[in-house]
């Protein structure tokens, strides 16, 4: 046999070899998403308990493991710009057993914002579903001279600098929104950051700050109590909750986009059936007449989907949170 032949029939013989492993780590995969779970599954929140991520969380993981048969835990990882939990699920095993609960701020928000990550937000994790969308509000306090959110610009035209805002911190999803808003308005708004949502909510009612962006149920009880004004919300249409409240989008300004959203993710790497599972059954439970329902009176709109429509999301979302941050000028080194 020539050297030429030799060479062709181990290139042959590797192939083969090569062809089997493959076909055996295929097998192992399918194996394991059928015999996923055989043990707990943890669903990790970048975000303190008790928030309204961490209560969908919960309900979520309540269900999950029902159906499941193994426990559901959810364990909550806050801290540095939601960076501590999505490091945590970003370096586990790629096998199910860790999950990330969050929100856009993580693979939307933080990459374009921050200089430094101690993540990849495209490569580090596995889309599985988008949960819900929760549409922000632009509230006042009842002091303020505009009802509207066009007097408010006008007032703030007339006043530069006098009006301030709340925020849960630099680069918020409320703080993103103003920034866009007093761009594309032209006006000149003082950023005042508080630690969290709740803070930021009760500034407005004591008057420490005019205006505040906040979800639907921390706002309604004291719109509805007189504490607070809205003059905007987030969202195409405008929400049943607030019927009365126009969108920003009506009114002129799309580019503002006060809407966040919740969803799930995994590690990269994660094998596409167990992904596939749980995004199945993740969809289930969403489409169970009462769960959905609980999820809507609490002031989000529901809309789980599949792995490759929640990427395709990302993707859209993530060039437009780009774009806000652009507009907005900040940049965190």
């Amino acid at each position: 046999m020539t050297l030429t032949s030799r060479t062709r029939a181990l290139t042959s013989r590797c192939t083969r070899v090569f062809l089997v492993l493959l076909a055996t780590l295929g097998f192992l995969h399918s194996a394991q998403a059928q015999n996923w779970p055989t043990q707990t599954v943890r669903i990790v929140v970048p975000y303190p308990a008790g928030g309204g991520i961490d209560v969908l969380g919960r309900a979520l993981a309540e269900k999950l493991a029902t159906l499941w048969g193994q426990p559901v835990v959810v364990e909550n990882r806050p801290g540095s710009a939601t960076f501590v939990g999505a490091v945590a699920v970003a370096r586990a095993p790629a096998d199910g057993y860790t999950l990330l609960l969050t929100s856009d701020s993580t693979v939307s928000i933080n990459p374009h914002l921050f200089a430094k990550m101690p993540y990849n937000a495209e490569k580090d994790f596995a889309p599985v579903s988008n949960l819900v969308i929760m549409h922000l509000l632009l509230s006042a306090h009842p002091s303020v001279a505009a009802k509207t959110l066009p007097e408010l610009i006008s007032l703030a035209k007339a006043k530069p600098g006098v009006l301030n805002y709340a925020s849960y911190g630099v680069g918020s999803q409320p703080h993103l929104i103003m920034e866009v808003l007093k761009s594309k308005a032209d006006i000149n708004l003082v950023h005042i950051p508080y630690k969290g949502g709740p803070e930021s909510i009760r500034a407005a009612i004591a008057s420490e700050v005019q205006l505040a962006i906040s979800n639907i149920p921390s706002a309604k009880p004291h719109i509805e109590a007189g504490l607070i004004k809205p003059l905007a919300i987030g969202g195409t249409q405008r929400s049943t909750h607030l019927p009365n409240v126009p969108t920003f989008a009506e009114l002129g300004y799309q580019e503002v986009g006060a809407s966040a959203w919740y969803g799930l993710l995994a590690p990269a790497g994660t094998p596409p059936q167990i992904v596939a599972r749980i995004s199945r059954d993740v969809n289930r439970v969403f489409s169970e007449p009462a769960f959905r329902e609980r999820q809507i009176a609490g002031g989000f709109e529901v809309v789980p989907n599949s792995p490759q429509e929640f990427a395709d999301y990302l993707r859209i979302d993530s060039e437009n949170r780009a774009k806000a941050v652009a507009l907005s000028g900040i940049k965190v080194q």
